[in-house]
């Protein structure tokens, strides 16, 4: 059973599919982390790392070197809210 639930939101959805269809080689590492996230969002093979400025409030992990996955992790709820995958520069 998983630790913790992802919540999706639309522009996640609305992302994810624009992502898939340009990336199909990173399906399954997007699979994978979207599990890990699941079961530990604090793996250190997520990078779990808090953002600044504009996304204060919000974290990050790595999807691969040059793609991430923005979130909002609450830790009481057990809940993961995903917002936004893609490029470095896309999400930031």
């Amino acid at each position: 059973m998983p630790a913790y639930h992802l919540l999706w939101t639309e522009t996640f959805l609305r992302t994810a599919r624009k992502f898939t269809r340009r990336h199909p080689d990173l399906d399954s590492e997007l699979e994978a982390v979207l599990k890990q996230l699941e079961q530990d969002p604090r793996s250190p093979r997520l990078r779990l790392h808090a953002l600044q400025g504009k996304h204060r409030g919000k974290q990050a992990v790595s999807l691969t070197y040059s793609h991430r996955m923005v979130l909002i992790l609450r830790v009481t709820e057990k809940e993961i809210v995903l917002l936004d995958i893609g490029s470095h520069d896309e999400v930031y």
